[in-house]
């Protein structure tokens, strides 16, 4: 449905003028081929480019209210108001896909109109007239098809009706079309500022699966057709209870009337002699004179009801078809059965509905006295149910088409109102909630950096605010509490973007003092033993090196993240941290170290872990605890060997954690090439050589895989700097 907005009178000018032009053009083009004797209705031309510039709900106006105007002067004419209304209903769908744009479609259309128009106008009128075959402007075609084709009169009338329509509505569908070519462009797009859904609608319409309008359309659809259906059918039985009780009363007046007109001391003559007795003629004349004023009457006779059957006084001729003469017997029906003692008596029954072979018929019996009160014979009167039956289903039809068609537009208004106040509304509020929300979530992904734009922010919130819905209901309270809440966001996120900055810069600084504090700490262990040089900030930078080319390699892909490798790069400093507790005797002896004296170096990596894991306890979540759990375990296990033989726990494979398998590699490589007091360093082809060897016995070989792509690069580097003292046992 489409909005309309009446709030000037510009606006209202313009729905005023379509309304009455779509209203012309259905009536002058209608008189005009009235006039003419045109085999052409063209009737619904207005209806349809209303449709096409206004949509639904004004088209259903303008087509409904022909037929309400045509109802002063033929009531029959409001019951075709529904299929005005359905032509309105598909134009509008139609002009809505583009449909009336291309040739191929327009026979879509054309025919579509031609069902309902035709096909449904004629099944209509068989129900609202009865079955008149040959006759109208469809008369030509229907006797061809019976004549030529052999269909059935019924058959031959439909499609003659639904020929003659595909030709009236080819006329109107291109009619409509170059009319609304003509149309000033300017006048339609005031028209689609009145009755088209703005952009947010549309917008939301695809960004949500199922509509409220659709939801609230089913809602009211299946409401009118329950209470359709419901009213149809009280309405249905009521009628056909009052019809049964019309014809009733009409056939209790004729039997009385016939009654007073038969001459009860004569019906045993008239049944011996007939026509030969005085008075009979006159008396069978009145009763027929009397049966032609009610057409509803299809026999009209009298009995004498006898042991042996029903013994016929007057049984009059019926459509050619004889009557009994007098004296005929007539056997009891089956279904008067259950009468007969009564009838035998001489009482009187009430009203019977039987089945036989005269048909379906509805009986009213009256009782004929003689002058000493005893019944000598029964007047009867039969009314055909098909009659009635056939008027019930002229009143169904025509209550359905009044109630749909009536209902049809309530609910186009209903929808409309709905659509005005709730939907479009709703729709609008939650198109800028949707880009405020994307706005302000994109904001709090980069708080605290320069990256948040406040001014795209501040702008949502004003386009939340120019809205412009006013109403008092619980939708202007929803969008008063939408702006709000905008506004307390915006604050909140300006706020909390402030105090991240702030928070921000004080992290980096603590971060910057705690890597700095632990690499000086380093430092400092490495610096009692004489032979350290830079061997921790060298360890370091090929831990980062070896990772960072094991996650190019595509090697454990669920292990090394960017943020693990960085874990690695400033744990790295810290394996050798367990050298405080060894002595600086053992730590600098020049010459080779006993068994005792190993067995304490040793003790360097257990040692390292245990002080770590203080470290951890006792900080109780003020460290980082990823990064020292790393640091503990390459303090621990960076001596251990990939065969099993190294120490303290003699682990073997990948039992080892990675960061002390990577740790492994870049402590021997950076032991290799240094320069010692007690040798110089080994050149890079010796250091490899050693390295590449112990692949799968001291080290993980697909780390040394990876190492081996890089340390040409890592050994010029380290020869560049200026080479310290110092040692480190391997």
């Amino acid at each position: 449905m489409r909005k309309i907005d009446f709030q000037n009178w510009s606006t209202l000018k313009s729905v005023l003028v379509l309304l009455g032009v779509g209203l012309l053009l259905n009536v002058v083009p209608a008189q005009s081929a009235l006039a003419l004797k045109l085999p052409l209705f063209l009737d619904c031309t207005g209806t349809v480019i209303t449709a096409m510039l206004g949509g639904t709900l004004p088209a259903i106006l303008v087509g409904f209210a022909v037929n309400a105007v045509n109802g002063f002067s033929d009531p029959v004419a409001m019951y075709y108001g529904v299929l005005s209304i359905m032509i309105a209903v598909l134009a509008n769908v139609f002009a809505h896909k583009g449909y009336f744009w291309t040739a191929k479609r327009l026979f879509v259309v054309i025919f579509s109109f031609a069902l309902i128009g035709g096909g449904l106008g004629s099944i209509f009128t068989y129900f609202l007239y009865g079955f008149n075959f040959g006759e109208g402007i469809s008369a030509p075609f229907a006797i061809a098809f019976h004549d030529v084709m052999g269909w059935s009169k019924f058959t031959s009338q439909f499609m003659a009706d639904i020929v003659i329509d595909v030709f009236d509505k080819a006329i109107i569908v291109i009619a409509a079309v170059a009319i609304f070519h003509f149309i000033p462009r300017g006048f339609k797009k005031r028209l689609d500022q009145v009755f088209m859904r703005g952009q947010s609608a549309n917008v939301m319409n695809r960004m949500v699966h199922h509509s409220l309008l659709s939801k609230v359309v089913v809602l009211l659809v299946l409401t009118e057709v329950l209470l359709g259906s419901l009213a149809s059918v009280i309405g249905f039985f009521l009628y056909r209870d009052n019809s049964i009780n019309s014809f009733v009363s009409i056939a209790t007046g004729v039997t009385q009337s016939a009654s007073a007109v038969i001459d009860a001391e004569k019906v045993d003559d008239y049944l011996a002699h007939g026509f030969e007795v005085e008075g009979y003629t006159k008396t069978r004349r009145l009763l027929e004179n009397l049966r032609g004023s009610f057409p509803q009457i299809k026999y009209l006779y009298v009995y004498k009801v006898m042991d042996d059957g029903c013994h016929v006084v007057f049984d009059l001729d019926t459509d050619g078809e004889p009557g009994g003469r007098p004296g005929d017997i007539v056997a009891f029906d089956p279904s008067f059965k259950r009468y007969l003692p009564t009838l035998l008596a001489g009482g009187d029954i009430e009203p019977i509905v039987s089945d036989d072979k005269f048909g379906w018929l509805l009986t009213v019996y009256k009782s004929i006295h003689n002058a000493d009160g005893q019944t000598v014979a029964y007047v009867a009167t039969d009314i055909s149910m098909e009659s009635i039956a056939r008027e019930e289903a002229v009143f169904f039809i025509k209550l359905l088409s009044l109630f749909f068609g009536l209902s049809i537009i309530i609910m186009c208004i209903v929808i409309e109102l709905v659509n005005r106040h709730v939907v479009v509304p709703l729709n609008k509020m939650s198109l800028a909630a949707v880009k405020f929300a994307g706005k302000a979530s994109h904001a709090s992904i980069f708080l605290g950096t320069e990256n948040v734009n406040f001014d795209s922010i501040r702008k949502s919130v004003g386009e939340i605010g120019k809205l412009g819905i006013g109403s008092h209901d619980e939708i202007g309270h929803l969008y008063e509490s939408l702006y709000t809440m905008a506004e307390d966001t915006y604050d909140l996120i300006n706020n909390v973007h402030e105090q991240s900055l702030n928070i921000q810069e004080q992290n980096q600084r603590i971060q910057r003092m705690q890597e700095v504090l632990i690499m000086e700490f380093a430092e400092m262990v490495e610096a009692r033993d004489k032979n350290t040089g830079d061997h921790v900030k060298k360890t370091a930078e090929y831990v980062e090196a070896i990772a960072q080319e094991l996650k190019v390699e595509g090697q454990f892909k669920d292990k090394l993240t960017d943020g693990y490798i960085r874990k690695l790069k400033q744990a790295a400093p810290l394996h050798d941290i367990g050298k405080i507790a060894v002595s600086d005797l053992i730590l600098n002896k020049n010459g080779k170290l006993t068994d005792d004296e190993f067995a304490i170096m040793k003790s360097h990596t257990t040692e390292g872990g245990k002080i770590l894991q203080k470290i951890v306890d006792d900080g109780k979540g003020a460290f980082d605890a990823d990064y020292l759990n790393e640091s503990i375990e390459m303090a621990s296990f960076h001596h251990e060997k990939w065969d099993g033989t190294g120490y303290p726990n003699r682990l073997k494979g990948e039992e080892i954690p990675l960061s002390a398998r990577i740790m492994a590699v870049a402590d021997v490589f950076d032991a290799l090439i240094a320069e010692r007091v007690y040798k110089k360093g080994f050149s890079y082809e010796k250091a490899m050589q050693i390295i590449t060897e112990g692949a799968g016995k001291h080290f993980d070989p697909v780390v040394v895989e990876a190492f081996t792509h890089i340390s040409k690069k890592l050994f010029d580097a380290r020869t560049r700097i200026a080479p310290a003292e110092g040692s480190e046992s391997v």
